[in-house]
C-alpha cells in the first residue's frame, strides 16, 4: 500500500505546510503577500527561449566550449597578470579530497587540524618567497591585496595619500581607485624616475616585475620612500623570486603579490588567491586572518586561528577588513605546488621563463618592422612595437592556432605585451615568431 504522507526531501513544503504557515501570519493566500508589488512588474512574461533537457543542455554547453582558443589546444604568448605554468598532478590530486573542498577557514580548530596545517604551511612558504617575517592566510586576488595593503598603510602611518608607480597594472589600479574612495585617501601616479613624492605619502606602490613587464629599481624606490617617511609596498610575482632577490632585501614593508601562478589554471579570471606578507611590527594592522602554531594542553602540536581582524569577530570599528573568503581552496593549491617543486624546482621555473622569454624577444627583435621599445631586465614578459595593430595581428595568429599577446596600444603605440613561460616549447616560440615576420610587411 502506498501511503499518501510521503514528502519529498527536495520540496521540503506540502500544502499543508503552506497553509499552516499561512494561518500563522494571518493572509489567506501567498498571492497577498505581494500585493503592493505594482502591476506589470509581478510574473511579467520574460523573453527567454524554451527550457533545454539535461541532454539538450550538455550539448549545447559543449559547443559553446568548442568556441573557446585554449592554452595546450593552442599556442599561448599571453600574460598580463594571469599565467600558464605547468600544474603537477598531484595539485589536483590533493585539492580534491573532500576534506579540502572549501573555500572558508575552518571555525572549528580542534576538529580542523589538517586544513589548519595546510594554511600554516602556505603562510610560511610566502614567508620563504617574500623574505618577510609574516604572512597571512590569502585575499581575494593580487588587485585586492595591493588595496588592502594601501589602506593598510593609512592606518600605520596616520597619512592619506598613496603613491603608485605608473608601470603597475592598469587593472589593479582601478581596484584601488575603488578602495581607497569611501575611506578618501587621494591616489597620485608617480614615475619611476621621480625623485620626490607628495607630502603626507602613507606608501608608495610598485608592481615588480611590472605590469609590462620589467625590473623596477626597487633600490631607489625604496629609499624614496624612505626619504618621505612612506611606506613601500611590492607587488611581486612569485614565480619571479625563483631567481630574483626578495622584496624584503630592498627593504619592503608589505608584500603582496597574486599567487595564481602557483599551481592554479588561468581560468578565465579566478578564483585566484592573493598574497599578502609584512614586517611582524605591522601585524596587527594586517588584514585577513593568520593561522598560528602551538601546542595543546598534552604538549601536542596544535594549529589555531592566532589573528582575525575582521568585523565578524571584533568590534567593526577596530576591523581592518571585512574579507570573509579565505579562498583556502586556492591556497592549498600554491602550496601543494611549491612543496612539490621546491626551491630547486622554483628556481629552474623561473629560470626556464626567463630565457625562453628572452630568446623569443631576440627573434622578434630581429624581424624588419617589430622593435622592442622598452629597455631593461624583463622576466617573462616584454612589449613588442608592431608594424601593424595588434588586434589585427592576433586575429591571423588565431588562423594559426596562436594566441598572441595583450593589445597595449593605449601606452605603447601598437604595442604587444608577449608572454613566454616554461610552457612553450622551442617549436612554438620559433613558429609564432615566423607568423609575426609574414605579417611584418602588412600581407
Amino acid at each position: 500500500m502506498v501511503s499518501d504522507s510521503f514528502q519529498s526531501p527536495y520540496v521540503p513544503n506540502t500544502d499543508a505546510d503552506r497553509r499552516a504557515m499561512l494561518d500563522a501570519i494571518g493572509v489567506d493566500s501567498v498571492d497577498e503577500l505581494f500585493a503592493d508589488v505594482p502591476d506589470g512588474y509581478l510574473n511579467y512574461d520574460l523573453d527567454l527561449p524554451r527550457g533545454l533537457d539535461e541532454l539538450e543542455l550538455g550539448r549545447y554547453a559543449a559547443e559553446l566550449a568548442a568556441t573557446n582558443c585554449v592554452p595546450g589546444e593552442y599556442a599561448c604568448f599571453l600574460g598580463a597578470g594571469s599565467y600558464r605554468h605547468h600544474v603537477p598532478a598531484v595539485v589536483r590530486q590533493i585539492a580534491s579530497r573532500s576534506e579540502y573542498m572549501t573555500a572558508y577557514t575552518p571555525y572549528q580548530p580542534e576538529v580542523s587540524q589538517g586544513t589548519l596545517q595546510t594554511a600554516f604551511e602556505f603562510q610560511s612558504m610566502i614567508c620563504q618567497l617574500t623574505g618577510m617575517d609574516v604572512a597571512n592566510l590569502g585575499m581575494y586576488d593580487g588587485s585586492t591585496s595591493m588595496a588592502e595593503a594601501a589602506l593598510m598603510a593609512a592606518r600605520i602611518t596616520r597619512r592619506e595619500r598613496v603613491a603608485i608607480v605608473d608601470s603597475a597594472s592598469p587593472l589593479y589600479r582601478e581596484v584601488l581607485d575603488t578602495y581607497t574612495q569611501a575611506p578618501g585617501l587621494a591616489v597620485d601616479t608617480i614615475s619611476a624616475s621621480d625623485t620626490r613624492i607628495e607630502d603626507g605619502t602613507a606608501c608608495v606602490i610598485v608592481q615588480q616585475p611590472n605590469f609590462f613587464g620589467y625590473m623596477e629599481d626597487l633600490d631607489r624606490l625604496s629609499k624614496l620612500a624612505r626619504e618621505s617617511g612612506a611606506l613601500l609596498i611590492v607587488s611581486v610575482d612569485p614565480v619571479s623570486l625563483g631567481m630574483f632577490k626578495p622584496p624584503a632585501d630592498y627593504g619592503a614593508d608589505i608584500v603582496v603579490g597574486e599567487g595564481q601562478a602557483l599551481g592554479v589554471a588561468p581560468a578565465f579570471g579566478g578564483p585566484y588567491v592573493g598574497l599578502f606578507a609584512c614586517k611582524r611590527a605591522y601585524v596587527r594592522q594586517m588584514p585577513g586572518r593568520i593561522v598560528g602554531r602551538t601546542v595543546d594542553t598534552r604538549g601536542r602540536e596544535a594549529y589555531v586561528l592566532t589573528l582575525q581582524t575582521r568585523e565578524q569577530h571584533i568590534r567593526r570599528e577596530r576591523a581592518t577588513s571585512n574579507i570573509c573568503t579565505a579562498v583556502a581552496l586556492i591556497a592549498l593549491m600554491s602550496t601543494v605546488y611549491a612543496a612539490s617543486f621546491g626551491r630547486r624546482g622554483l628556481r629552474r621555473i623561473a629560470e626556464l621563463c626567463y630565457h625562453k622569454a628572452h630568446y623569443a624577444a631576440s627573434l622578434i627583435e630581429g624581424i624588419p618592422g617589430y622593435s622592442l621599445p622598452m629597455r631593461g631586465t624583463f622576466f617573462q614578459e616584454f612589449v613588442v612595437e608592431c608594424p601593424l595593430p595588434p588586434s589585427e595581428i592576433n586575429e591571423r595568429l588565431l588562423n594559426l592556432r596562436i594566441i598572441g599577446g595583450l593589445d597595449v596600444s593605449g601606452s605603447v603605440e601598437n604595442g604587444m605585451l608577449v608572454c613566454v613561460t616554461e610552457m612553450n616549447s622551442r617549436e612554438e616560440i620559433e613558429s609564432f615568431a615566423k607568423a609575426l615576420g609574414e605579417f611584418g610587411g602588412g600581407g
